[in-house]
């Protein structure tokens, strides 16, 4: 069966480091495209950074351009998010999705909190 497997929060103070990872299997991992999207309590879920099948074309949201990295390996079938100088805004549940075509899937997420 299909399932997104992500990993790598925890909490951290402001201006540090995190890499997110997603471990995919049950489906054709390297025709997806892959996405995080998180979402803070109270708030609705927002995309935070795209990247395409073959990982030649990558996107992000404007609050985290500059700071957050999106890559995969598609020998791992693993899709990960570097995250450096978080800020207490990044705090949210962080979740793992993939699309292609009609087919959507989703991970149960990985809580990120920043925090002195």
């Amino acid at each position: 069966q299909v399932q997104l497997v992500e990993s790598g929060g925890g909490l951290v103070q402001p201006g540090g480091s995190l890499r997110l990872s997603c471990a995919a299997s049950g489906f054709a991992f390297s025709k997806y495209t892959m996405m995080w999207y998180r979402q803070a309590p109270g708030k609705e879920r927002e995309l935070v950074a795209s990247i395409s099948s073959t990982g030649g074309a990558t996107d992000y949201a404007d609050s985290v351009k500059g700071r957050f990295t999106i890559d995969r390996d598609n020998t791992k079938n693993t899709v990960y998010l570097q995250m450096n100088s978080l800020e207490p805004e990044d705090t949210a549940m962080y979740y793992c999705n993939a699309r292609r075509g009609s087919r959507n899937f989703w991970g149960q997420g990985t809580q990120v909190t920043v925090s002195s």
